[in-house]
């Protein structure tokens, strides 16, 4: 076989997994015209970006900090002790605007689109007529008729029209000029109050507030991707007023010491939160991922991957899922990683057996004291408890070419702050029902 030829058993998916455990890429990453910079794209090179990732066709920022000075983990301190402000214009506003609004969305969506109420937000999957998750976006509800899709990384805008050529919904689909930056970290609500107002300490989870930043217009979301308590601003007509509220948050963010910082990936795994293209894909079905709350049994009105959801969902309950693995939550030994990992690391059953799945986000835990992961295992492996061995690469491993032990463990890691509904559930008893 050749090298890029998958061990791990991807019997169930059309197009493997590259597990090729090739390293790092020396290579610099090309600036130019294909690929979008944002309204915020300057800014954060003046406040030190130094490293960027690709994200919805749009240049990332990734890296603030250099290693050198303590590098994603001196990040990190910042967000658990103060405040912080993240460029996350990569989240492109996917506007729905017209008289059937809501029909398109809940046709769209799994969840039911009907019980948002105006000026509330939902975290929610749509997912295409196989059941694969294609995109799971913030959704926002800012009027009767208009809603905004906070998109992850895939082409949903293409998508979204092409399902409604024929104009069988009488609604626009656009994107639109509105930027976010997510504000997070324990002095989030005071900075937020400092800037908006009182009302700023009133939002709830997942509500929505029409403010101004600096005289700019914004909607503010209590929504973040740390499963703490923060907050996102989503400028309108970013392009014109970007540098205006930027700055202002940041004279704002002074007697809290705000510190700009890419986005906190060892915070949103502890979490539990997914990166879509990380742990899932349009080839994931709901349940592989702690998904299967987004998948209602009484849901009436027909969405698109209804029928194959329904049917996957009968399948697991009769003992015969369809897919051969699940993300499951780990915590691992070794070397505290501390950076994001380049390679899709290898998990076997025993210390020196075969690999048979893979992880998809690690990082180390500082609050857990351990490295802590995300991973695909065959379903037989997913128990809680289960003692399985990665292969980190040297720089991570206790011993050169030498796996390290893992055992499955619950997510979230950790309680969040800002609990999604799937903690919700979980703390009912309800979350285990598929």
């Amino acid at each position: 076989m050749n090298a890029n030829y998958p061990s791990v058993d991807q019997s169930d998916r059309t197009v493997p997994i590259n597990l090729r455990q090739s390293g790092r890429t020396p290579v610099e990453m090309l600036i130019y015209t294909r690929i979008r910079k944002s309204p915020y794209w300057e800014l954060s090179h003046e406040a030190g970006c130094w490293r960027a990732s690709v994200y919805n066709r749009m240049y990332h920022p990734r890296g603030y900090i250099r290693p050198e000075d303590g590098g994603a983990m001196a990040e990190y301190e910042s967000l658990v002790h103060d405040v912080t402000m993240w460029n996350v214009a990569v989240e492109r506003q996917i506007q729905v605007l017209g008289p059937d609004a809501e029909d398109f969305v809940n046709y769209v969506i799994t969840r039911d689109a009907t019980k948002i109420p105006p000026m509330r937000a939902r975290y929610v999957i749509l997912c295409n007529e196989a059941g694969g998750i294609l995109n799971d976006p913030v959704l926002l509800r800012v009027a009767e008729n208009e809603f905004w899709f906070s998109i992850s990384d895939s082409d949903i805008l293409w998508w979204l029209q092409g399902v409604n050529v024929g104009r069988r919904f009488d609604v626009e689909i656009n994107e639109i000029d509105v930027a976010p930056v997510q504000i997070q970290g324990p002095k989030s609500i005071d900075l937020m109050a400092d800037l908006v107002g009182p009302a700023a300490r009133d939002i709830p989870s997942y509500g929505l507030l029409s403010s101004a930043v600096g005289g700019c217009e914004v909607i503010v979301s209590q929504t973040g991707f740390t499963g703490e308590k923060g907050y996102e601003i989503y400028l309108r007509d970013a392009t014109a007023y970007a540098e205006k509220m930027w700055n202002a948050v940041l004279e704002a963010g002074k007697p809290y010491n705000l510190r700009v910082i890419a986005p906190a990936h060892h915070r949103r795994i502890a979490a539990g939160i997914l990166s879509w293209g990380q742990d899932m894909d349009n080839e994931t079905l709901p349940f592989q991922v702690n998904l299967s709350y987004q998948v209602p049994r009484k849901k009436e009105a027909p969405y698109i991957g209804k029928e194959a959801l329904e049917a996957a969902r009968d399948k697991i309950n009769a003992g015969d899922p369809p897919f051969t693995h699940t993300l499951v939550g780990l915590k691992l030994g070794g070397k505290p990683i501390d950076d994001y990992a380049p390679d899709f690391w290898l998990i076997s059953a025993i210390e020196g057996g075969e690999p048979v799945g893979y992880v998809t986000s690690p990082w180390f835990s500082p609050e857990l004291g351990t490295n802590i992961a995300m991973g695909y295992v065959p379903i037989s492996l997913s128990t809680l408890g289960t003692e399985l061995w990665v292969h980190l690469p040297d720089e991570y491993a206790d011993f050169a070419g030498t796996p390290v032990k893992a055992d499955v463990v619950e997510m979230p890691f950790r309680p969040s702050v800002n609990p999604n509904q799937r903690e919700i559930l979980k703390k009912k008893g309800l979350d285990a029902a598929i």
